[in-house]
């Protein structure tokens, strides 16, 4: 049997937004999240992404939705990649597209936006909300401070109902239990 690897988290909470914002010109746009399809990786540069988003694809116990803006759905603002563990969700990976890392970003809240996500898919499988991910070790207090996430051994952790319902809530105004 293959051992599945996993990937510590190792992004920064640049901002959690009510849904993207343009980092130069604070404008926000709305967003939608849509699981992403096999044809949708021949767009997938291997040079702009960190993660082998095809090999995330091919795994048929992930599941990897695409963020992009409602204006454009062609343009892929970033990626997640997360399991359905029968009573929580467990985000794999997590990455924002290469125009969206570092000071020089495009759009702010990208991560917050695919982690809210994750939330809501957790409260609509009726799990509470839960979502559970491992940290690197040095982000652990970053993503209790900007999320809530707590941690339930080592570098293990998760975001609880109340934290769940607060980033579900903060990126889908419609959402509700």
């Amino acid at each position: 049997m293959k051992e599945q690897q996993t990937t510590e988290f190792d992004f920064v909470i640049d901002k959690l937004t009510n849904s993207i914002e343009n980092a130069i010109s604070g404008e926000v746009f709305d967003t939608s999240i849509i699981k992403l399809a096999a044809s949708d990786t021949k767009i997938l540069k291997k040079s702009e992404w960190v993660f082998d988003w095809q090999n995330e694809l091919k795994d048929e116990t992930k599941q990897v939705s695409k963020l992009t803006t409602v204006n454009n759905l062609t343009i892929i603002q970033g990626l997640i990649s997360f399991t359905d563990k029968g009573d929580h969700i467990f985000m794999n990976i997590i990455e924002s597209a290469k125009f969206n890392k570092g000071k020089n970003k495009l759009y702010k809240g990208v991560a917050g936006n695919l982690i809210a996500f994750c939330c809501k898919t957790a409260f609509e499988l009726n799990y509470d909300g839960v979502v559970s991910f491992v940290a690197k070790t040095q982000l652990v207090s970053h993503y209790q401070e900007t999320l809530g996430a707590k941690i339930y051994g080592g570098n293990r952790m998760f975001i609880d109902t109340k934290e769940a319902f607060t980033l579900a809530k903060r990126y889908f105004k419609d959402f509700k239990l």
